[in-house]
């Protein structure tokens, strides 16, 4: 059989039960999921040459890293021919391009120095999200930035967020599409401190001074995002979940919550915090990683909790209300590989979410017909998904079943190997 013959009889099939394929398809190919640069080359960037810093760690040493600006959107531009789908491309500010001798600190930097990441996200047709990089900077003091007691360092990095409010703007401008940008430190401390509220004091004031810089914010989405802890920060994060939140909540006209499911304790799950913050935020933005055991930042799986992330999305109804960006980083196997395994893996889940019969599911727990529910919940887990999902990428134009691995194996050969 065909991949369209197969789709047919998944389609019948699914109809009985209530589910339009066709619509769940069309809803999809809306739906942009931001693709992080940082997998391409283990959060390098390009603006320094120290060590990874902020409690975060790559691990692995796989050939055929990005070592430069044309290298790592060749790797971006693989992966998106390889997933099918609407994208966006998400960047750190430590991946400003400069021209020789033309080096800025971070507080300094300007549109200018990401004019190639707009023609490369023109070319492609998406728009770009935005960080600032609160990390692997020699302006780091103590481990402390926004929330750092001398003043000095905390004016340079406050200039820093102001510089990313304008560069967020101007993509913006520039793509038509508005540009999600979140501000996550890693400030904190490895034992147990003397004083809790006055990083958090500090911290507050900060992102305010930062969130005075003029923008639109119908355009520009700065977040708030949370972190329990971090390598050498195992004790005490400023920006906790309890801080996030209640800021986010206090300035909802100029910021979002932003959830990473890997900055919780083990046992949270966000897919359950998802619908929390829906009752009281227009928007909210998340980080889809895949925690073992702590923030270790693995490749996003077709697993449970990443369907149920994208359950709460779609049954609540709100695919335009919660911006998606992906956040991983392997070193130890193809990178490409990673990269198109997560982003296929969060279309999958967001497709399976849409393929489920949520109206009736909804109505069996509202009739306490519990036993039912966990019945129907169960059974659609073999329906023929995998027949959708060929055709929806088929019809994307990307590769169906292993086909896409086998563009990744010959990438690794043609172009991956031959890299220093």
């Amino acid at each position: 059989m065909t991949t369209k013959e197969r789709y047919e009889s998944a389609k019948a099939r699914y109809a009985k039960v209530g589910v339009d394929t066709d619509k769940a398809i069309q809803v999809l190919k809306n739906v942009p999921i931001s693709l992080h640069c940082w997998q391409g080359d283990d959060v390098k960037g390009f603006d320094q040459d120290g060590p990874l810093t902020g409690g975060i760690q790559t691990t692995g040493n796989y050939p055929g890293k990005a070592m430069t600006p044309e290298e790592l959107m060749a790797d971006m531009e693989k992966v998106m021919s390889l997933a099918p789908g609407k994208k966006k491309i998400n960047i750190h500010a430590s991946y400003a391009i400069f021209e020789d001798g033309q080096w800025v600190d971070r507080d300094q930097l300007e549109p200018k120095h990401f004019k190639k990441w707009v023609d490369f996200a023109k070319a492609k047709g998406v728009g770009i999200d935005f960080n600032p990089t609160f990390f692997s900077s020699p302006k780091v003091k103590d481990g402390l930035t926004l929330s750092s007691p001398d003043e000095e360092t905390r004016k340079f990095w406050i200039r820093h967020g102001k510089a990313c409010i304008r560069i967020s703007q101007y993509f913006a401008e520039e793509t038509g599409i508005p540009c999600v940008m979140n501000i996550w430190t890693g400030d904190g401390y490895k034992d147990i401190p003397g004083d809790r509220l006055g990083p958090r004091m500090r911290y507050k004031e900060s992102i305010e001074e930062i969130l005075s810089e003029p923008y639109d914010f119908n355009m520009v989405k700065p977040c708030v995002e949370s972190k329990v802890f971090g390598i050498g920060v195992e004790s005490y994060t400023a920006g906790s979940a309890e801080f996030t939140l209640s800021f986010a909540a206090e300035h909802k006209d100029k910021c979002l919550p932003l959830m990473d499911n890997g900055h919780y304790h083990p046992t949270e799950v966000v897919s359950d915090k998802i619908p929390s913050l829906l009752c009281f935020f227009p928007e909210i933005a998340l980080h889809v990683t895949r925690p073992v055991r702590w923030d270790s930042d693995h490749v996003v799986l077709f697993d449970d909790e990443t369907r149920e992330i994208a359950k709460e999305i779609v049954r609540n109804d709100a695919l335009d209300r919660v911006y998606i960006a992906l956040d991983y980083f392997d070193a130890s196997i193809n990178r490409i590989s990673a990269w198109t395994t997560g982003l296929r893996n969060m279309s999958k889940s967001l497709l399976f979410a849409l393929l489920q019969p949520n109206a009736q599911l909804k109505e069996l727990q509202d009739t306490n017909n519990l036993t039912k529910l966990m019945t129907v919940q169960e059974e659609m887990k073999t329906f023929p998904f995998g027949d959708v999902w060929d055709y929806f990428c088929e019809s994307c134009g990307t590769p169906v079943g292993f086909d896409w691995f086998t563009e990744v194996e010959k990438y690794e050969k043609e172009v991956l190997s031959s890299r220093k």
